[in-house]
């Protein structure tokens, strides 16, 4: 496996994305580690940080069919999946399909709609197809759902149940800038005017290319077993309700695939592990009482500091 093509693809999806939201590298590469592991992002953070100019950036990156569905309390099902409607000049009914055909899919504000229609997402999100009257449709690859909600307002608001939670790969967050980044930003353009000079930089056949391709990534049993001792761990922890799901098992191991290949090398190493565990485990966890995400997060850190790290030779 050739893992220079994963460094590349990186570089030039980074590059592009910056030059819309300044300072937050490291946010596009998970977005991107989502998109090559075939997993669905959640993007919370405050109003006016970037997060729906990040996913539109993303979007225009990888060239695909972009939807971006605002989601309200009077939003449908049907405004998501499509409608079958009655054509009086053939005299038959026809398919009209919704926003979800389509390669990325910005869900703002998911927590705004009501659970019916937050739940007409699953089918989409976890087979890659919608069902419509009986007629269940494949969705074209890549397929990407990114959601944005904001967790500070809960007026009319109907927050996401844990079970959908687990749905979504990675829950992600940007933070303010820094002051000399968000200096330079406020004197810069609009954004929007430098997010309509932005030019696809990743072909479709590329991203599927490096999503066979990172399976072959080489996980050492050590190292594997490391992975397991820390989702073990959030199921025995008296701080968590309930660990990590066997779905959110296998996300940690692709997330690492990828997140190894991204960095240059086709073989995991502990590091890997423990970058990945924040973004792909924390959402995965629920805690008792009315404990923050960043409670969780800090609690998720002294878990994995306790957990011994494999210390063998790792191929090169």
């Amino acid at each position: 496996m050739d893992v220079t093509r994963f460094v590349d693809c990186h570089r030039r999806v980074v590059e592009n994305c910056s030059r819309v939201i300044v300072g937050k590298n490291e946010t596009i590469s998970l977005v991107l580690t989502c998109l090559l592991c075939g997993g669905h992002v959640l993007l919370e953070d405050v109003p006016g940080t970037g997060k729906t100019m990040l996913l539109r950036a993303f979007a225009r990156t990888i060239g695909g069919d972009f939807r971006r569905i605002q989601f309200t309390p009077d939003l449908l099902p049907s405004d998501l999946t499509g409608i079958n409607f009655y054509n009086q000049k053939s005299g038959e009914f026809e398919f009209r399909p919704g926003p979800l055909f389509s390669n990325v899919v910005l869900a703002d504000e998911i927590n705004r709609a009501t659970p019916r229609t937050q739940s007409s997402l699953l089918e989409a999100m976890e087979e890659r197809q919608i069902s419509v009257d009986g007629v269940t449709s494949r969705l074209s690859e890549p397929f990407i759902v990114m959601a944005t909600q904001n967790p500070i307002e809960s007026y009319g608001t109907f927050p996401l149940p844990e079970a959908q939670i687990d749905r979504f790969f990675m829950r992600l967050s940007l933070g303010y800038m820094k002051r000399e980044e968000e200096l330079a930003v406020i004197s810069r353009p609009p954004a929007a005017e430098i997010l309509e000079e932005l030019e696809q930089v990743v072909t479709s056949d590329e991203i599927e290319q490096l999503k066979k391709d990172a399976r072959s990534v080489t996980v050492s049993p050590d190292v594997a077993g490391y992975l397991m001792d820390i989702v073990q761990k959030t199921r025995t922890e008296s701080r968590f309700v309930t660990g990590v799901s066997t779905r959110g098992a296998i996300a940690f191991y692709r997330a690492c695939q990828v997140w190894a290949a991204m960095q240059g090398r086709d073989y995991v190493m502990p590091e890997d592990v423990q970058r990945m565990a924040g973004p792909v485990l924390c959402h995965r966890i629920v805690s008792g009482g009315s404990v923050r995400e960043q409670d969780k997060q800090t609690f998720l850190r002294r878990l994995i500091d306790d957990i011994p790290v494999p210390l063998e030779t790792l191929p090169r």
